[in-house]
């Protein structure tokens, strides 16, 4: 079974040239594009078969990182490539710690990126790991939540209080309650506040 790559970049032209490059590494491949964050998310929870997401930072509903994590704690199985205009080498350590299996410039010749596409599909990191940092841990403790667990963080970051939360999110203000105390818990603070911060201390409330 070739299976199936999810191409995640708001601009239609790079989705058709990645989409020829996925066609030269896996011929016969199931190509499904998402232009925003939303419709990556909800295509990884239909797509069949999925092997590989390329990723680009920048599009809509991403906030910095958000989308590796999201798209992480989503498919933790699924190798995700970081296809983006974002500066390279810190860009490239960044994404790694976030759950992703390499980083890859926009600038990168066709040649490049169908080589990145098949080292991904191979399970092998594009970018060479650096030393961990301090911060690296935390980044995998993010990358770690739930789906459910990282939405609520970030609304959190956007300043909701827990009933809008709950009512944004379709879930009681109980259980809002109980995955923030499993998000305080794995970030190591003991309040909202905190989280926040170590949430934006991280990227996931810058642009990139």
């Amino acid at each position: 079974m070739t299976g199936t790559v999810l191409i995640a970049d708001d601009h239609p032209l790079f989705r058709q040239a990645l989409a020829l490059a996925v066609g030269q590494v896996l011929p016969g491949a199931t190509v499904v594009e998402a232009g925003t964050l939303a419709a990556a998310a909800h295509a990884v929870t239909v797509a069949e078969g999925l092997r590989l997401i390329l990723l680009d930072l920048k599009m809509p509903g991403a906030v910095g990182y958000s989308g590796i994590a999201m798209l992480h704690a989503e498919c933790p199985d699924v190798p995700i490539l970081v296809v983006s205009s974002a500066e390279g080498a810190a860009a490239a350590e960044e994404v790694r710690a976030f759950g992703a299996i390499g980083f890859l410039s926009k600038d990168s010749d066709l040649t490049e990126i169908e080589a990145a596409i098949g080292k991904a599909l191979g399970g092998r990191p594009v970018t060479p790991a650096a030393s961990q940092s301090p911060l690296d841990s935390i980044r995998q403790e993010v990358a770690g939540l739930t789906p459910m667990q990282f939405k609520v963080l970030l609304a959190v970051l956007d300043g909701q209080l827990n009933k809008q939360i709950a009512h944004s999110l379709g879930i009681s203000e109980a259980t809002v309650k109980a995955h923030m105390t499993a998000i305080m818990r794995k970030l190591d603070v003991s309040n909202r506040t905190q989280a926040a911060l170590v949430a934006r201390s991280l990227g996931l409330d810058l642009r990139h």
